[in-house]
């Protein structure tokens, strides 16, 4: 056989010299964990083309993992719920700034980091649900005035551990000071209805069972007492109701689930796009329906569970403070002896 045979025989097995064109992928490290994400992420790859890879695990597992994985981590995007977990997110130095006419112009800036380190995709109203048959339902709450001695043994919460109540004495930290948060933290220790036990549900079903009066919880787990198949959740969810706490003053508190890009991400425009993507109206939409939760989008109505809580003036405070006063509130709680 001649050279130039042996040439054209190796070429007829290797085939066409033009590489094949590589999958346009978008690796996502979710903490996340509803039936609603699972949609969306179908939906964006119908639309778009790319394919979500998706990891879920809790916050800080995910974030040991990115860390360990260092500048070699196939991660684009990090999605967790609360400012004070982006915030460790953020110290860890992990998420790059990012700039989106899209996210900028459709987010309010109240959800936004300063610097587009990350973007909130939903919020959480931190409200007051109590007992129908022991509250007035001309009465009107602040936080504040959960401390008050009228309220002594009548007060639900869970534990200082609990990020969302380090996030909620972190807005009080802006509004009320380190002296003025501690006083409210000392407030709530001394009219505990019992030791802080179970998460936000446990709350409320301890307020329809007696054990208290209030309780201070997300609005979407009374959402979904209430959305529920179940006739004793729902019984549950009849013998109480919502108060949205500083309607007079500052508003009601709001925190965020939300979502960067990564330093390291290695498809850094398709990470963009899945973030604009999770800011569109059709995923607003889902986000309201399926999770209770309240769009970051202000055109897009709550869900009609959500609208039947009626209307409330939010915190316009910066989320980013939320998680910058993280600290400071753990110890603030510590001080005031709630465990």
């Amino acid at each position: 056989m001649t050279l130039r045979c042996l040439f054209i025989v190796i070429a007829a097995c290797l085939g066409p010299a033009v590489p094949a064109l590589s999958e346009e992928v978008v690796n996502v490290y979710s903490a996340r964990h509803y039936d609603t994400d699972d949609e969306l992420i179908r939906r964006f790859t119908q639309e778009t083309g790319i394919k979500v890879n998706l990891i879920e695990g809790k916050s800080d597992t995910l974030l040991a993992r990115i860390k360990q994985e260092g500048d070699l981590s196939p991660a684009d995007v990090f999605i967790t719920v609360d400012a004070g977990r982006l915030r460790m997110a953020e110290d860890q130095g992990i998420f790059q700034p990012t700039r989106s006419e899209i996210l900028e112009a459709r987010l309010p800036e109240s959800v936004r980091h300063p610097e587009g380190l990350w973007f909130g995709l939903t919020k959480r109203a931190r409200v007051i649900v109590v007992a129908k048959d022991r509250v007035p339902e001309e009465l009107e709450l602040d936080y504040e005035d959960l401390t008050d001695p009228t309220w002594k043994g009548r007060v639900l919460i869970r534990s200082s551990s609990n990020i969302y109540n380090q996030s909620l004495v972190a807005s009080l930290l802006e509004a009320s000071g380190e002296s003025g948060a501690e006083e409210w933290c000392k407030g709530m220790v001394a009219n505990m209805a019992r030791p802080p036990q179970g998460g936000d549900t446990d709350q409320i079903r301890a307020v329809a069972a007696g054990e208290g009066d209030v309780a201070v919880v997300n609005h979407y787990y009374l959402a979904r007492l209430i959305g529920s198949d179940k006739p004793a959740d729902r019984d549950v969810a009849s013998k109480v109701r919502v108060v949205f706490p500083n309607q007079d003053g500052r508003g009601t508190h709001v925190n965020i689930c939300g979502g960067g890009v990564l330093k390291t991400a290695p498809n850094q425009e398709n990470a963009v796009r899945f973030l604009e993507f999770l800011a569109s109206d059709a995923a607003q939409r889902r986000f309201a329906e399926g999770n209770y939760e309240y769009p970051s989008v202000v055109e897009i109505p709550a869900s009609p569970v959500l609208e039947a809580f009626g209307s409330y003036k939010a915190d316009p405070l910066n989320a980013s403070k939320l998680g910058a006063n993280n600290r400071r509130a753990v110890l603030v709680m510590d001080r005031a002896g709630w465990r």
